[in-house]
């Protein structure tokens, strides 16, 4: 086995711990480990049908052994199957031939070896086995850490629900609003992301070289395959497809790629948005012991964990992205693009994981510096034009628009020349008090209400 140093993928690599979990759905063992599955599970179901006679309905003793198979599957049975391929040029085939040797050994079982891969194309265990993987990796892994990034992200929102912050439109000084208030915005926005990915239907069929049940219906046309067909899928949990070709045409798999790349943007957003906040001051990042920023300035402290999320969701957009375009796209019945581009499922969904762990980990090292958020808004006053003019708007004040963009336009507004222009105003006491009672801090509308609901 290669040392991780000699990796051609940084997956394999250098990240090799961080993508670790997904090994388990996406590697090349896990592929083998579902097909051995779907086949064990499909095998089972024809035995259990009554019209197939020389079938019978394994006891439990069997059932149980089929199951520790899948249990216990080794890197040694994915090593005898890869060697079985290698003389037989057909990964599924030697599946089918290793299953054989394998229930050989059992009594029971091997009274039904012919009945192994049964009126399947290798298509019916392919489509099956990755929506197994694609459906158990969603639910188990990936919802659960976005669903981290949600978390950390509304306790950021609650903590920091009153603190008022200056916002930025176009790079410039704008209305104030909080700090809570936009994390608030990037939690509401990733967990609609997450709803959306979890919603992704998750479909199978297994109908044979066609989509038609050909062979089925010759063999046995006493069946009723296509309910037959659609009870077994149901039971592994999908949605059945009755209508496909050779190959499931894996829309739903371009709607799960196109869901996880939507919410990965949303990630990217979240990523650009607090590296920004870090160059201007608003947060500080906690210090590592040992840690060292740069190779010649000893002072940095850069925002690497935001940086690495960023780059990394490119790089998984682009493969889901491709994905998402390329799967659903085949040649008449089926060509077999789609079987190498589905191998790098596993890959968008690592650099995508990678993505979320160092989120996570900058967030995690986030500090605000309540001083510098309180300068920069004492050092806008002019921001408060937007206030002044909608008062001066309600009691009828004429060009109220043009004369606060008189003295405030590309100008720095201080505190006492905005005072003097409210006193100056034809509008009520109570009015001119309310105005002169604000500043940049106080304009903040109901954002912090709205940090504290998310």
């Amino acid at each position: 086995m290669p040392s991780p140093l000699a990796a051609l993928s940084p997956l394999d690599g250098r990240y090799s711990r961080t993508a670790d979990p997904l090994r388990r759905y996406f590697s090349e063992r896990a592929l083998i480990r579902y097909r051995v599955r779907i086949e064990l599970a499909w095998l089972e179901a024809l035995a259990a049908e009554r019209a197939i006679r020389e079938l019978k309905p394994f006891s439990r003793k069997t059932s149980a052994a089929f199951a520790r198979l899948v249990e216990a599957f080794s890197e040694a049975d994915a090593g005898r199957i890869k060697e079985i391929e290698a003389e037989t040029n057909h990964d599924v085939k030697a599946i089918e031939y290793w299953l054989k040797a394998k229930l050989a050994q059992n009594p029971e079982a091997q009274r039904s070896l012919e009945f192994v891969h049964f009126a399947c194309t290798s298509e019916d265990i392919n489509n099956l086995s990755y929506a197994l993987m694609l459906r158990e990796s969603r639910d188990e892994l990936m919802l659960p850490r976005l669903g981290e990034i949600v978390a950390a992200l509304k306790t950021l929102a609650r903590r920091h629900a009153a603190l008022p912050m200056l916002s930025r439109t176009h790079g410039q000084a704008a209305t104030p609003t909080t700090l809570g208030k936009e994390m608030a915005n990037f939690a509401h926005r990733l967990e609609r992301a997450r709803r959306r990915i979890a919603a992704v239907e998750v479909l199978g069929k297994i109908n044979g070289a066609v989509g038609n049940y050909n062979a089925h219906s010759v063999a046995y046309p006493g069946v009723a395959w296509e309910r037959f067909c659609r009870r077994y899928v149901e039971r592994l949990g999908l949605a059945f497809n009755p209508y496909t070709t050779q190959i499931e045409p894996h829309d739903w798999v371009a709607e799960l790629l196109d869901a996880y790349a939507r919410a990965n943007s949303v990630l990217l957003d979240l990523d650009r948005d607090l590296w920004g906040y870090i160059s201007l001051g608003y947060f500080k990042q906690k210090l590592k012991a040992g840690e060292v920023g740069s190779s010649t300035m000893p002072h940095k402290v850069n925002p690497i964990d935001f940086e690495n999320s960023e780059g990394n969701i490119g790089v998984a957009n682009a493969l889901l992205r491709h994905l998402a375009e390329k799967l659903p796209v085949s040649r008449w019945q089926r060509d077999l693009s789609d079987s190498t581009a589905l191998r790098n499922v596993g890959a968008a969904l690592g650099h995508s994981l990678l993505a979320y762990a160092s989120c996570l980990r900058g967030l995690a090292r986030l500090e605000v510096d309540r001083e510098r958020l309180a300068a920069d808004l004492d050092a806008n006053w002019e921001v408060l034009s937007e206030a002044v003019q909608q008062v001066m708007r309600r009691y009828g004040v004429p060009e109220a628009y043009e004369k606060l963009k008189e003295i405030s336009r590309g100008k720095r507004l201080g505190r006492a020349q905005l005072a003097a222009f409210v006193k100056a105003l034809p509008i009520p006491d109570e009015a001119k008090k309310r105005l002169l009672a604000l500043t940049p801090a106080k304009y903040t509308g109901l954002a912090a209400e709205l940090a504290r609901r998310v």
